[in-house]
């Protein structure tokens, strides 16, 4: 009996050498804070600041104007849980960090880093 499953062609993993050595996970997002949990604490005693935020731009695709929305899942860990938690709902930043998905999850969660006023 033929299956796709068993004569497809085995998926390789494309990259560049160097960039697979450092382990290059970066996401820069200019974004608004659409919604902020309330902070709570790790068992450590962390503050811990869950969100979301959405960003809506014009980008070019395959040399077409494309308008762009999209809503991500964001979590912010520390002193920057406090610094995020000060900031006023629908504001807009630029915030840096990485993407990483939990154990059970399906979707990644942006782990932020850094943020910065739009410019």
């Amino acid at each position: 009996m033929w299956s796709a499953k068993s004569h497809a062609k085995p998926s390789k993993r494309i990259f560049l050498p160097e960039l697979e050595r450092l382990g290059l996970n970066q996401l820069v997002l200019t974004a608004r804070i659409a919604e902020v949990s309330p902070l709570r604490y790790t068992p450590a005693g962390l503050p811990v600041l869950e969100l979301r935020l959405e960003h809506e731009s014009q980008q070019e695709e395959a040399s077409i104007p494309r308008s762009v929305k999209t809503s991500v899942k964001s979590i912010a860990i520390g002193q920057m849980a406090e610094r995020i938690g000060h900031q006023a709902l629908d504001s807009c930043w630029t915030f840096k960090g990485f993407l990483a998905t939990a154990r059970n999850a399906k979707h990644p969660v942006f782990h932020l880093q850094d943020f910065q006023p739009n410019p």
